[in-house]
């Protein structure tokens, strides 16, 4: 029998038996696609978070910071003896002040981390509206959306160019020019302040918590010779160890984002095998389904396969008749179930941006499904209806032509 006739002969079911196919089809297609919208979400949550956290420069970046001050100072030299370490590019250090901030007839506290316009990129601070400043005597800030609203300002935009008020001030507790440690920030006594008038240049997304940057030169003169966190760039992520052992060496606290990502692929590879799994329950009934539609087809055409091999057809003939009637199936099924997926997670996510829009939200995509996925899922289906479809062919093959033309 040539191929072409056992494959006519395979789809004449979906001629004669539409409505039966259908519902076949349709229920590995509905497995299908809960499988694939499940791991879509975890993709796209998984992705959805590394967006906003993982920048290049910030994946080889290590974040420098002292377990304790009082046993090694992370002051200049320090910093300047990292500059130093073999395969580093970039050292960027940050100094944490606070501050009075004054915007018309509104005064605010204001949590300042004093950089240079280098650690917005290795840290992978984002802004939402605006620049980050150049010069480290800029007279340039930028703040969050919670300092913003904290100093009266509710519009983002209206507050670009905006000039505030900024006074530093400095505990004795991190002043290197004063003995006196029983000073108190909030009575103002024995404090460095440092007054000037800074223009706000860029907003941060974050309205929870009210902090700003502020170019770190206007803290060079307060009499600190310590900083709080110092950003190490490499020049490769395969340098990343070495620089890593050789900061510890000096009695540093090392942490790298790298290590932080690599944690959390491992927690979504398990969310979505859980999500998956969710998944594979639907597509088990519907193989169970398509099982069962295999087995009533074989026992509808016995005759007509005894009819087959009494006129010549072979046992292997039969076998592939089934198998590839079967395989249709799958195929169809996965087409369906792609079609149904992706169909939903457009939806839900329209659905979801629309209702984040109304609530002044950001819209975002929180599904993502991979290329490699996509035909990964296909061919499963594909696979599933070949092994649902063995047992049915083997049975069909072995029939005795005889008996299958008695069977009614």
């Amino acid at each position: 029998m040539f191929i072409i006739d056992n494959v006519k002969l395979a789809t004449r079911t979906f001629r004669t038996r539409k409505l039966r196919t259908f519902l076949t089809v349709l229920g590995i297609g509905v497995g299908i696609g809960a499988i694939l919208f499940l791991v879509s979400l975890g993709y796209g949550m998984q992705r959805v978070l590394l967006e906003k956290i993982t920048k290049l420069d910030t994946l080889l970046t290590l974040d420098v910071n002292t377990p304790d001050a009082s046993v090694v100072k992370l002051d200049q030299d320090l910093v300047n003896s990292l500059t130093q370490l073999p395969n580093v590019s970039e050292v960027s250090p940050l100094r944490t002040v606070m501050s009075n901030c004054k915007f018309g007839e509104v005064s605010s506290q204001v949590n300042f981390s004093a950089v240079s316009s280098d650690y917005f990129r290795l840290g992978g601070v984002e802004l939402l509206s605006g620049d980050v400043y150049n010069g480290n005597h800029d007279n340039k800030v930028v703040l969050s959306q919670g300092a913003l609203i904290s100093l009266g300002i509710a519009d983002v935009k209206d507050a670009l160019g905006k000039d505030i008020k900024i006074t530093l001030v400095l505990s004795p507790q991190v002043n290197d020019k004063t003995d006196n440690k029983e000073a108190s920030l909030i009575d103002g006594s024995d404090v460095i302040p440092l007054e000037e008038t800074f223009t706000i240049s860029g907003v941060i997304d974050d309205e929870a918590n009210s902090f700003g940057f502020i170019p770190i030169g206007w803290t060079d003169n307060l009499g600190i010779s310590s900083y709080d966190n110092v950003k190490v760039k490499v020049v490769e992520q395969s340098f990343l160890e070495n620089t890593r052992n050789a900061i510890i060496e000096r009695g540093l606290s090392v942490v790298a984002l790298s290590d932080t990502i690599d944690q959390a692929n491992k927690i979504f590879s398990v969310i979505q095998i859980v999500l998956a799994l969710f998944g594979l329950v639907a597509l088990a009934v519907s193989a169970i389904g398509m099982f069962n539609t295999m087995t009533i087809a074989l026992l509808e055409r016995t005759n007509e396969i005894g009819i087959m091999k009494a006129i010549g057809a072979s046992n292997r003939d039969v076998q592939f008749l089934f198998l590839t009637e079967s395989i249709l199936i799958g195929l169809f099924g996965g087409l369906s179930g792609l079609a149904i997926g992706l169909g939903g997670t457009s939806l839900v996510n329209a659905a979801f941006n629309v209702m984040a829009t109304r609530l002044d939200g950001q819209a975002m995509d929180i599904f993502y499904t991979p290329m490699w996925f996509i035909i990964f899922i296909i061919s499963f289906s594909t696979m599933i209806g070949f092994l649902t479809g063995v047992y049915p062919a083997r049975r069909a093959s072995k029939l005795n032509p005889l008996m299958a033309l008695r069977y009614k």
